[in-house]
């Protein structure tokens, strides 16, 4: 409960929820107009927000298929650098869909309820994931996921809103073999992490409890001894599936979702003093 703008906006850049109440009650979330799911240990899986706009994502499965981003799509420079050491359509197409979803969907916060007396706003904050490669990976889909965390808020990214308060590198890549020089000098210049290591000693690290994130995007498959190794614990969610050129697919990995509802009356008469700390 506050109405000083500086202090809403300090608690917007620390608080870790996944659902944010400014000057009402916390209770009666609605769908679409503040859809529900929380972070940490209040989330478990590779799901999303109930009653949000990414809810049905997860729940089927989905084949890559050539991404239609137009060639107009400016990359940064960072993704741009990756693009360029893999050298392959692929990850070009890929890396122009995800661009192309940032600037629609994912890099904007949005009220699409317009209440007016009260501002429901969505929006994705990026958080620190493990991308492994394993045996049965190419390094063409490993360069696409790549891109996805860079462009979801990699350290040198040109970031956006959903760029997150967390602290640290927001991706840190797994290898079973080393990676071409060029593709490898252009990840670690993002600030990523490449380690290379076999997936036994990857497994061993799972089991005694190493792992660094919350989420872990593998390429290549392995999710059944990853999931093994893990012991079933809550703390880790696994995203498996075929690794696509969709960014509206591929993205969501990298990004928690938030929805803050803020009253926009007092008494009845319109306030809008939290658009200046939260503008859409």
């Amino acid at each position: 409960h506050s109405l000083d703008p500086d202090e809403l906006a300090t608690w917007l850049a620390t608080v870790e929820a996944g659902n944010l109440y400014v000057n009402r009650g916390i209770t009666g979330a609605i769908v679409r107009r503040q859809p529900f799911g929380g972070w940490k240990r209040s989330v478990v899986g590779a799901s999303t927000k109930a009653g949000g706009p990414n809810y049905l994502v997860h729940l089927g499965s989905w084949k890559s298929a050539k991404a239609k981003a137009p060639e107009s799509v400016q990359l940064s420079d960072a993704v741009a650098a990756i693009v360029s050491a893999a050298g392959s359509d692929f990850v070009v197409r890929a890396a122009r869909s995800d661009q192309s979803e940032w600037e629609r969907e994912f890099g904007v916060a949005k009220d699409v309820s317009a209440l007016g007396v009260e501002r429901d706003v969505f929006r994705y904050r990026s958080l620190p994931v493990t991308v492994r490669q394993n045996a049965g990976g190419s390094v063409d889909e490993l360069a696409r996921v790549v891109v996805a965390g860079v462009r979801a808020g990699g350290l040198l990214d040109d970031g956006g809103p959903a760029r997150g308060s967390e602290t640290g590198r927001n991706v840190s890549v797994s290898v079973a073999e080393r990676l071409p020089a060029e593709l490898e000098r252009a990840i670690e210049a993002t600030g990523a992490s490449v380690a290379v290591e076999s997936d036994e000693d990857w497994l061993a690290r799972a089991r005694e409890g190493k792992l660094d994130t919350s989420r872990v995007r593998l390429v290549g498959g392995g999710h059944v001894a990853l999931a093994e190794a893990l012991g079933g614990s809550p703390d880790v969610a696994i995203y498996s599936e075929t690794v696509t050129e969709a960014g509206r697919v591929e993205l969501l990995p990298f990004l928690r979702e938030q929805a803050i509802a803020i009253t926009a009356h007092r008494f009845g008469n319109p306030d809008h003093w939290s658009e200046v700390v939260l503008p859409l």
